[in-house]
C-alpha cells in the first residue's frame, strides 16, 4: 500500500546491513556512555527519534550534517560521533575519524528495487510472475553475498585500523538499549496513525511488533 501511494510496485529487497554508533570519546556499552557526545544524525526521523531517546538525560546533543560531509566533520571535531555501519566504516573510511564502534545499536538498512506501478499494471500476469520469481532469487543471492562481504569488513578493520575499538554487546546490553530507546512511542508516533487509516480497528502496528518481536526471538535461538 504505501509503494503505491508513491506510484512504484516493489519487486525485491536485500539489505545493506546493521548501524552501529561509533565515536571519539569512549566505548559505547550502556546508553550512559553517550553523555554529552555530541552526534551527527540525517533528517530520518525514526532514527533521530531512536538515538534522541536513547540519549535522554545523558546532555547528548544531535546535529542534521549530510552524509558526505560526515568524514570532515569527525576529522575536525564538528561532531564527536555518528551511526555507521561495516561497509561506510572501510569503504568511506569513517574508521579513520573513529576511535570507537558499538556494532548493532540502530537500525537496518536495505536496499529496495522498484518499478513504476503502471508500468507494472500493464505487464502480462506471466511476465510478473517470472518478474517475482527472477526477484526472489536475486535477493536470496545478494543477501547471501551480504553476509559473506560482512566478514570481510570486519577483518579488514580488525587488520588495517588496530586503533579503532569494536564493541561487540551481549543480548542483555542489548536490551538496555532497546528499552531506552521506546521504540513502541516512535511506532505510536510516526508509523500507527498512517497503519490505522489503511487498516482501521485492526491494530495492525500492535501485530507487526508483535511479528518483529517473534523474529528476534527466533533470531536469538538460532545462535544458541
Amino acid at each position: 500500500v504505501a509503494w503505491n501511494e508513491v506510484g512504484v510496485q516493489m519487486l525485491f529487497s536485500c539489505a545493506q546491513g546493521a548501524y552501529g554508533l561509533g565515536n571519539n570519546q569512549r566505548p559505547l556499552k550502556h546508553p550512559d556512555d553517550l553523555k554529552n557526545l555530541k552526534m551527527r544524525v540525517s533528517s530520518s526521523l525514526a532514527s533521530v527519534r531512536c538515538l534522541g531517546n536513547m540519549g535522554s538525560g545523558t546532555g547528548m546533543t544531535m546535529e542534521t550534517i549530510p552524509w558526505a560531509e560526515v568524514y570532515n566533520a569527525l576529522a575536525r571535531g564538528v561532531v564527536d560521533g555518528c551511526w555507521s555501519m561495516w561497509p561506510s566504516l572501510v569503504e568511506e573510511r569513517h574508521a579513520e575519524v573513529l576511535k570507537h564502534y558499538t556494532h548493532g545499536l540502530l537500525n537496518w538498512d536495505a536496499n529496495n528495487v522498484v518499478i513504476n506501478k503502471e508500468l507494472w499494471d500493464s505487464l502480462d500476469p506471466k511476465y510478473q510472475e517470472a518478474i517475482y520469481k527472477a526477484g526472489a532469487e536475486a535477493e536470496q543471492y545478494l543477501n547471501d553475498l551480504y553476509e559473506a562481504e560482512e566478514q570481510n569488513y570486519i577483518k579488514t578493520l580488525q587488520k588495517d585500523y588496530p586503533n579503532l575499538t569494536i564493541t561487540w554487546l551481549t543480548d542483555e546490553e542489548k536490551a538496555v538499549w532497546r528499552e531506552k530507546a521506546n521504540m513502541a512511542a516512535i511506532w505510536e508516533e510516526l508509523c500507527d496513525p498512517w497503519l490505522d487509516k489503511h487498516w482501521p480497528g485492526q491494530k495492525m502496528g500492535e501485530k507487526i511488533r508483535a511479528e518483529l518481536d517473534a523474529v528476534r526471538v527466533q533470531a536469538a535461538a538460532k545462535k544458541k
